[in-house]
């Protein structure tokens, strides 16, 4: 079908009704049969009650008591309605799904309230967008039907094939085949689906990325819509060539995306900061198909060595800074104090020419380098005449860093370092989509961009804040108080010394601090990190605790990384409207303006900025789910990148089958304690019931397991010996066995008290979605 539920409701005015003819040509409808399948959708959401058909055309109801929510679901078939609007997750029962599978956003109807020890509990009324339209699977002959079994044990449901897909049966298990879902199930009828093509299982780096992309639905991207993009004349922007603006390059991936330049001016009372940005929305109107196309795309996908860019070929070449050559841009000035506070700012359409590039090999030479040496290192040969100017950047970004960190946290969590990791092993300038910066050295490209970055985006949020113009924020709401504390409690159980306030409780930042210096700090950050919000998209400014602004009003616009993220585009859309269209004075019979670039406007415009047909289009994106789609976006890309590590570090240990390593416990359960294997950081399970030595308790408060008659503890960040006995690549499963001490007979059952599916579950739950809070299980 060519359109979705979603796509339907998102068309549909939220105070009036829409022509049958509006909607078709909305939809992009054109054939017969197109229109009668637009029919029967509206005919049953109409009996759902949430559309209203009339003489007028069709309008959308609003129910307040249906929930939009995303589906996750473990194996063990407990499910969760994750809520787009951040609410308590709902329990769905399994005779409630209404045969939504996991990943689907659905509008969730509440059932039972929750308590104090019980999520919510609700059903599904009806299937917005479907997550799976195709699946990696094992042909397997069940009696007489022949069926597509997912990988992904989180869809509960085998998939009928064609007769002729027996071809594809193979008993060694050495290939999977994508299956395209034909229809999903409806009453008591299966899915049915056919297969597309078959890949092999241990084919090497190439194919398993195949595999990857393949699983996530990426190995077909659509291909981006001809178009003519717009000439930017020289004569209306502000000519900042003379400037000596640097390229910081920290990857080296195929495709990988251009980033923004930074130049330094020292002034009295301080320095003047000027981030440029590829001026990407200048170049194509608002609401063209090349516009469309971005919005679904809406990221550039790292995949270890190469890139699935944003932007098409035509406009990444178009709008590419290169050293040397003059180039359309965006530009902030940041007026800074001498301690790194931010002053004053002005935006402006600017021509910049990159005076030198430095990378990471550069950088690293310049950060070894010792004070006052006469020598230049071979790496920084091509930037001596620029020397001064980066040791002054590497000064500056450091005192945004101090600036930031007294109110959000660095966690010392890279990524492993494994080579076909690639670009992923290197964050990106934006405020990362977990809610904490991994910790960086201070000459790190990266390190000097994020920070400039940072306060850039700080200073559109303010300016669109302050303007009332409409805008893609992003917030980052602070850390649960009682979950801050149930982390604090596991690190006073193991003997780290915490200082806490007067009401006992420890701020994310404090608790990072404190565990930094001591043996069981990787362990305890990684249990911090994995209480930390998510970054969320909004249209509506809010708290941002990683850029340190607690505040409730808050505002943080993303607009720099327009190569990265298609909300960056959005933001960029607007601010070039306001900086070419905005009226800056009443009339013109005034002779006094304002600058509407500058923050020096605030508070002296009382009349409208902007036409109200020019603010029609992104009023109308926003009031059709341009932020809940963006949103779902990330969280797809996320899910993307933790797959590739995940597989990545399953390859890694492959080879280790049968060996005994040591490892650190990095999380306890009642079924069992998890160890990580360096040097890879592969996580494996060790289930309670191998420990065959004695009977284990679980006490969760002190993070560890404890024998009942030998005394024998596991708790969190032991090092341990463990023997890798399985390794499941495709599905990213590790099994471990712990090495005994020598003479410890083996003659326990290997039970722990709470070791129930509902523990599995939950821990399933928040290891498969890095966005997703771990629920309370219903008790009923």
């Amino acid at each position: 079908m060519k359109f979705t539920v979603a796509d339907l409701l998102d068309q549909l005015p939220a105070h009036e009704a829409l022509p049958l003819t509006k909607l078709e040509k909305a939809l992009g409808l054109s054939q017969k049969a197109e229109k009668q399948q637009l029919q029967i959708g509206l005919d049953g959401l109409t009996k759902l009650g949430l559309v209203e058909i009339s003489d007028a055309g069709i309008a959308r109801r609003e129910d307040p008591e249906l929930i939009p929510a995303r589906l996750r679901c473990s194996s063990k078939g407990f499910c969760f309605a994750l809520r787009e609007d951040g609410g308590e997750d709902i329990y769905i029962r399994d005779h409630q799904l209404n045969h939504a599978w996991n990943g689907d956003r659905v509008l969730v109807k509440v059932t039972r309230e929750g308590g104090r020890r019980r999520s919510p509990e609700g059903g599904v009324q009806c299937i917005l967008e479907r997550h799976t339209t195709s699946l990696l699977a094992q042909v397997e002959q069940q009696e007489e039907r022949l069926v597509a079994t997912p990988l992904d044990d989180r869809l509960l449901t085998a998939v009928e094939l064609p007769a002729g897909d027996a071809t594809h049966l193979d008993s060694e298990q050495s290939s999977v085949v994508e299956v395209l879902v034909d229809r999903y199930p409806v009453g008591q009828f299966a899915p049915l689906g056919h297969v597309a093509r078959c890949l092999p299982v241990n084919g090497g780096e190439a194919a398993d990325l195949d595999l990857l992309l393949t699983k996530h639905r990426l190995h077909n991207r659509p291909q981006p819509p001809r178009a003519t993009l717009k000439a930017l004349a020289a004569k209306e922007r502000t000519d900042l060539t003379g400037q000596a603006a640097l390229l910081l390059e920290p990857w080296s991936g195929k495709e990988a995306p251009g980033l923004p330049a930074l130049a330094l001016e020292e002034r009295e009372g301080g320095w003047t900061l000027w981030v440029h940005t590829p001026a990407i929305a200048e170049r194509f109107a608002n609401g063209t198909a090349l516009d469309a196309w971005l919005r679904n795309q809406a990221d550039a996908y790292c995949v270890g060595r190469q890139w699935l860019p944003l932007l098409s070929p035509a406009l990444a070449k178009a709008s590419a800074f290169k050293v040397g050559e003059v180039q359309a841009a965006l530009s902030v000035s940041l007026e800074l104090s001498t301690d790194g506070k931010l002053e004053h700012y002005r935006f402006c359409r600017s021509q910049i020419q990159p005076v030198a590039a430095a990378g990471l090999e550069a950088l690293t030479a310049l950060g070894d380098r010792k004070p006052k040496s006469r020598t230049v290192p071979a790496a920084l040969k091509g930037l001596k005449d620029q020397l001064p100017l980066l040791e002054q950047l590497i000064a500056v970004t450091g005192l945004l860093r101090q600036q930031r960190q007294a109110g959000s946290l660095d966690l010392n969590l890279p990524l492993p370092a494994i080579d076909s990791l690639g670009d992923l092993a290197v964050p990106g300038p934006d405020a990362p989509l977990e809610g904490w910066m991994v910790t960086l050295e201070p000459h790190h490209p990266l390190a000097l961009l994020r920070e400039a970055v940072l306060v850039a985006e700080q200073a559109l949020g303010q300016h669109l804040q302050t303007l009332e113009l409409p805008a893609v924020y992003a917030t980052n709401a602070p850390a649960d108080a009682n979950d801050l504390n149930d982390v604090a409690r596991s690190a006073l159980a193991l003997d780290i010394p915490l200082e806490l306030s007067e009401e006992g409780n420890a701020s994310g930042a404090e608790l990072a601090a404190a565990f930094a210096g001591t043996d069981r700090s990787r362990p305890l950050q990684q249990q911090l990190q994995a209480i930390l919000k998510p970054i969320q998209l909004s249209s509506a400014p809010g708290a941002h605790a990683l850029s340190g602004w607690l505040e409730e009003d808050a505002a943080l616009a993303p607009w720099c990384c327009p190569t990265l993220h298609y909300a960056d585009i959005w933001n960029q859309q607007l601010l070039v409207l306001l900086l070419t269209e905005g009226k800056d004075r009443p009339s013109v019979r005034h002779k006094t303006t304002v600058d509407l670039a500058s923050d020096a406007c605030h508070g002296a415009i009382d009349w409208p900025l902007l036409a109200p047909s020019q603010l029609t289009p992104f009023l109308e994106a926003q009031e059709h789910g341009l932020v809940q789609r963006l949103n779902g976006r990330r969280r797809f890309l996320a899910e993307l990148q933790a797959d590739l590590l995940a597989m990545l570090q399953a390859r890694q240990a492959e080879p280790l089958v049968g060996q005994v390593l040591p490892g650190v416990i990095s999380g306890v359960q009642s079924y069992g304690f998890f160890v990580e294997v360096p040097p890879s950081q592969v996580e494996g399970l060790v289930h309670v019931s191998s420990l065959k030595d004695d009977w284990y308790e679980y006490r969760s408060r002190q993070n560890r397991l404890v024998g009942r008659k030998n005394r024998r503890t596991y708790m969190l960040g032991d090092q341990v010996e463990v023997e890798i006995q399985k390794v499941d690549a495709l599905r990213h499963q590790i099994d471990l066995a712990v090495v005994l001490p020598e003479g410890v007979m083996a003659d326990g059952d290997g039970l722990a008290e709470g070791a129930d599916d509902a523990d599995d579950a939950r821990a399933l739950e928040h290891d498969h979605d890095p966005f997703a809070p771990i629920p309370v299980l219903s008790e009923a």
